[in-house]
């Protein structure tokens, strides 16, 4: 084994995206972990460091060479290699040049395939600083960069301009070269604090040079701890508590190398600006942090981090009061000016913005969620005059001043419209509501009005873009499908709206303007679409729920995702059953008994032909099950259903063990054939267990 040393990588350059630095760091430490196992470099343990300027990664104990390792090259096939006199062939002659040996050096191999020649060497290990390079370039190559820049005179590309490379093993520099820069042993610390060059002895160093000397925390992670703890104390003494989102923290993390939180204020005047517009902006604008009172009434108060450590605090603070209050100022103006024209006549604006090439304006596509939204209302049984009133001012709000500055802001700045033009309560609730959910894990629409047009808008989306063809592939999702598919099945079942999805994607295709005639196809691609969604949402949501479980009941195709979720949680419990795998044993033994002879089913069943006790046996226990069983299914009561169907593993059991089903009396033959479909039948009322897979004894 050679010897071990700790492996120092980093990458200095101008200021990364911030919004991308946390991802950007996990990716370039798992491709430089992925790169040495590639290479059988043994290692140890990695920590990830980013800042504004710099990508690292600190691995422990990586050896200083590859082990050499026995190879094994194969050959043509003796019957090739040699001719009929035993004479080697030019295949024979190539194969030895190419091992770089001579013809009598070769082996040969037998195989259930023949014989083989082959011939063994010894490969050297390779050096891992040979090798690393290499690896970091893989791994700079490969982060995902939506769009990269070139600078200077040379041909490098990566997200912003290289200016330093660090490449160390042990106390030795990696000697190479990686996007136009030679590496070394000098990294640089703070802009302003710590502007010139820090030598590294050692990469286990690394972190507490920096920090020490350098004015850097590097750790991504402890430099969050450290603002969230800054910030929350901030807002502490200033009689609040810090209104921030994770994204808010890991951006301005992203942003700074020596963070310094300060306190700030603004004019409580702007108070009576909506609380949204006002955290909007503090956090879009500026990257400030919002406080709020106890009660999380918002204060005339914020939080900003500084990237350096000021010897006048108070000319910091007052510089962020001053950049806020025009901010705030304009934010009032356009408050102020949008309230002047009501919501209702901004309609007419829609039909002014393209909404996307093929499927109409903003106006169209408010005109078919509206009438979706009247449809899903008068289904579920709700009053779909405010919901198809909310559906038509929707997307009124998209062009106001607001929503032109703060586009984060839709559907809500629409809300507080609603409610200063004096529109129901109901339809200003329902406008807030309608992109909910926007994200995994956010909250619903509480509202029925808010959850029909949500529900309707999102199925427009995916209906118009599956129209157009354009539906996602691999990674891409531009239109955020998956998350429009995802937010429907989450309202329907988790508001329990018992809506018929099938006829919900009918009516949202047939209305798109460029579905030509091929509604059928272009609607049964969308169903399946939300179902393979649905899959990832139950598989997700409930541990004990499995492939075949979701695949049974999708074999019935539920009308609603309601009546989905019932009959999977009831096949969930039926699994739990002790007779569930012979039953499901069963079922499986009876459709492929049943496909086998092509039986098609129409004959009633002749109970005088029945003439061996078992199959009488079970015949009297399927009538009994099916008179308790209809009237439970009719309630949806599934599990029940599926307990009480239980109780025949006795006599099915007793049918299979005792009776022959494919007799060479067809009469008898087709009697027992038509026995078991009404067995199966009973099952496939709830669900098609022959799907799931028995226990294992």
């Amino acid at each position: 084994m050679s010897a071990k040393n700790d492996l120092l990588v980093e990458v200095g350059t101008e200021e990364l995206p911030p919004k991308a630095l946390r991802r950007l760091m996990e990716a370039f430490t798992d491709a430089v972990l992925s790169g040495l196992d590639d290479v059988r470099l043994e290692h140890g343990a990695a920590r990830s460091f980013a800042s504004p300027r710099r990508l690292a990664v600190l691995i422990a104990d990586v050896v200083a060479s590859q082990e050499d390792r026995e190879v094994t090259h194969r050959g043509p096939p003796v019957s090739v290699a040699f001719d009929d006199a035993g004479e080697p062939t030019r295949a024979a002659e190539a194969f030895a040049k190419k091992c770089g040996v001579e013809l009598d050096a070769l082996a040969r191999e037998k195989t259930d395939a023949g014989e083989w020649l082959v011939h063994s060497a010894t490969e050297k290990g390779q050096s891992a600083a040979a090798l690393i390079p290499g690896i970091v370039r893989s791994a700079l190559d490969g982060l995902p960069i939506p769009r990269r820049m070139r600078w200077g005179a040379n041909d490098a590309e990566f997200v912003r301009p290289v200016h330093w490379l660090v490449m160390m093993h042990g106390g030795t520099v990696i000697p190479g070269s990686v996007l136009g820069i030679e590496a070394g042993n000098t990294t640089r610390g703070h802009r302003f604090h710590a502007p010139g060059n820090i030598v590294i002895d050692r990469p286990a160093e690394y972190e507490s040079l920096l920090e020490s000397k350098a004015y850097v925390v590097a750790d991504f992670a402890a430099r969050r701890k450290k603002i969230f703890s800054q910030v929350t104390g901030e807002a502490k003494r200033a009689g609040g508590q810090v209104v921030a989102d994770d994204a808010l923290f890991d951006e301005v993390t992203a942003l700074t190398e020596w963070p310094v939180a300060l306190a700030g204020a603004f004019d409580a005047d702007f108070l009576e600006l909506p609380r949204e517009v006002i955290v909007a902006t503090l956090t879009g604008h500026q990257r400030y942090f919002p406080v709020a009172d106890a009660n999380d009434t918002l204060l005339p108060v914020f939080i900003t981090v500084a990237n350096l450590e000021s010897k006048a605090p108070d000319r910091v603070r007052d510089g962020n009061e001053r950049v806020i209050r025009p901010r705030l100022a304009d934010a009032r103006f356009f408050w102020e000016t949008d309230r002047q024209v009501p919501l209702a006549d901004r309609t007419t604006a829609l039909a002014n913005v393209v909404y996307q090439k093929g499927l109409g304006t903003l106006h169209d596509k408010s005109m078919r969620v509206a009438a979706l939204a009247k449809l899903f209302a008068e289904q579920l049984g709700v009053d779909s005059e405010n919901v198809t009133r909310a559906a038509v001012l929707a997307k009124c709000d998209l062009v106001s001043g607001m929503v032109g500055e703060f586009p984060e802001l839709q559907g809500t700045m629409g809300s507080y419209y609603a409610k200063s033009d004096g529109e129901p309560a109901a339809v200003a609730l329902a406008i807030g509501e309608q992109y909910l959910p926007r994200y995994a894990g956010d909250a619903l629409p509480a509202s029925s009005a808010g959850q029909i047009l949500a529900v309707a808008d999102k199925l427009d989306t995916l209906a118009g873009v599956f129209v157009l063809g354009k539906k996602p592939s691999g990674n891409r999702d531009p239109f955020g499908l998956r998350r429009a598919a995802l937010g429907v099945i989450r309202i329907l079942i988790e508001k329990h709206l018992d809506l018929d999805i099938g006829e919900a994607v009918k009516a949202a295709v047939v209305q798109q303007p460029a579905s030509g005639d091929d509604h059928g196809a272009i609607g049964k691609a969308l169903i399946e679409f939300i179902l393979e969604r649905l899959k990832r949402y139950f598989l997700e949501q409930e541990q004990a729920l499995t492939a075949d479980m979701f695949e049974s009941v999708r074999a019935r195709q539920p009308a609603s995702l309601v009546d989905f979720r019932d009959r999977l949680m009831a096949v969930a419990n039926f699994i739990t059953l002790e007779p569930a795998s012979s039953l499901a044993a069963a079922n499986k033994r009876t459709a492929n008994i049943l496909r086998q002879a092509e039986y098609e089913g129409g004959a009633d069943l002749d109970t005088g032909l029945l003439a061996d006790d078992a199959e009488r046996v079970l015949y009297h226990a399927m009538q009994s099950a099916r008179q308790d069983v209809t009237p439970l299914v009719e309630k949806r009561a599934y599990a029940e259903s599926l307990g009480r169907l239980a109780e025949l593993r006795a006599p099915v059991d007793a049918f299979f063990d005792d009776v022959m089903v494919m007799t060479d009396d067809e009469a008898l033959r087709n009697n027992r054939l038509a026995l078991l479909a009404e067995l199966r039948s009973l099952f496939l009322d709830i669900a098609d267990i022959s799907r799931l897979t028995p226990a294992q004894d």
